[in-house]
């Protein structure tokens, strides 16, 4: 990038001036990594200081049967195959409650479009969590899933919203977005929810008071012109709305090992690289740098590993997800050794041994308690965490 497009760029940053598909398209071009991390630690601190928020939180995939074959997807299974499974709603209790102890605030809940599940199952399925664990969020289904419902239901999203929510649903998930442009969704995704339904789910859920994640699968075949497109549509929606609380860029991942019947189902694999560390970085800084209108911006630290997570924290990210205890939908600890359960004290000193505050969180971004800054250097842990990339 040219000396004097990157003085404008900053300059533009600096006055809080929104920034363009153009600059975004240029951010992403440039190769100064030291510089776009300053620009974006700039807009984050100036949103949040020093602090990171997490929570306490559970990945709860009630079945992994779906209709859908989407090429990046490792996950689903057809009915009959080996490794598929449905939760019966007692199960899907008891493993949620394995983790009392931890003061969980959040279950996270994501599943394949089943194709012969009844609608019913799932408003069940969320009182009995929410009996159960009358303290603790319920973050559940994509918009995929809603138009899902739709479609075997009969009812508008606004009807199975509406049950939904009367049955303990706190927020939707922000998954099933991917990349939103055409050019690349046409050959990514097996299902009918794009941008157009997505944004009207998102929507509906933002008028009845939800304030709910988006997220972007990136590091595929998509460029980042697409990555941008993709942020845009957000901001313009989320201009209208305002009801998104953190955006999450989840890293599109390869299998590490073949799955328990032998079949690798990313049909992406064969074409594609993972995204590097460094571009995991920009697209954190570059995301934070156009969303000046969303405040959050989250690490997965499961799609990500631990290393990139922190230092993510001085690339726009201000948030690290939380304690997750099992995520069925990518396969990062068999390659990184990046465990799969996080607990409280685990995330605090991920936090304070990259230099940050901790602040726990519950689902709408509300505070729970705050924690004392980071530690000078010589008060740190003689050890400091074993993290790898």
């Amino acid at each position: 990038m040219e000396p004097a497009r990157k003085q404008e760029l900053e300059a533009k940053v600096m006055a809080g001036e929104r920034l363009t598909r153009a600059d975004g398209i240029d951010l992403y071009e440039c190769d100064d990594l030291t510089w776009l991390g300053r620009l974006a630690h700039h807009r984050r601190t100036e949103r949040s200081g020093d602090r990171v928020m997490y929570n306490v939180n559970r990945h709860l995939n009630l079945t992994n049967v779906c209709s859908a074959s989407c090429a990046y997807c490792s996950f689903q299974r057809k009915p009959g195959e080996k490794a598929a499974y449905t939760m019966r709603v007692e199960e899907a209790v008891a493993k949620a409650v394995e983790m009392r102890d931890e003061q969980l605030t959040e279950l996270h809940i994501v599943n394949g479009l089943h194709p012969t599940l009844p609608w019913k199952y799932y408003p069940r399925v969320l009182r009995e969590l929410k009996a159960a664990l009358p303290e603790v969020s319920l973050k559940a289904f994509t918009a995929t899933e809603v138009q899902w419902f739709e479609k075997i239901s009969g009812l508008p999203a606004e009807e199975i919203l509406d049950e939904l929510m009367d049955a303990g649903l706190a927020s939707l998930t922000g998954g099933g977005a991917e990349i939103f442009d055409w050019e690349v969704r046409q050959h990514i995704v097996d299902h009918d929810t794009h941008w157009e339904d997505w944004s009207r789910i998102h929507r509906l859920a933002h008028a009845k008071g939800m304030r709910t994640p988006a997220t972007m699968l990136y590091g595929h075949i998509e460029e980042p012109r697409h990555r941008v497109d993709h942020v845009l549509r957000l901001r313009e929606l989320q201009d209208e709305t305002g009801g998104f609380v953190v955006f999450i860029p989840l890293r599109y991942q390869h299998d590490f090992h073949d799955s328990a019947d032998g079949v690798v189902r990313n049909r992406l694999q064969a074409r594609t690289t993972m995204a590097s560390p460094a571009e995991s970085l920009k697209t954190f800084a570059v995301s934070r740098l156009l969303f000046d209108n969303v405040p959050h911006v989250k690490c997965f630290w499961v799609m990500h590993g631990l290393s990139v997570a922190q230092l993510s924290l001085n690339f726009g990210v201000d948030d690290l997800d939380g304690s997750v205890v099992e995520y069925k939908i990518t396969h990062d600890a068999d390659e990184y050794g990046t465990p799969s359960t996080m607990h409280r004290d685990d995330l605090l000193h991920l936090i304070w041994d990259a230099g940050f505050q901790p602040v726990e969180r519950n689902t709408r971004y509300e505070i729970v308690r705050e924690y004392d800054p980071a530690p000078s250097l010589a008060e740190r842990r003689a050890e400091p965490q074993a993290v790898t990339f």
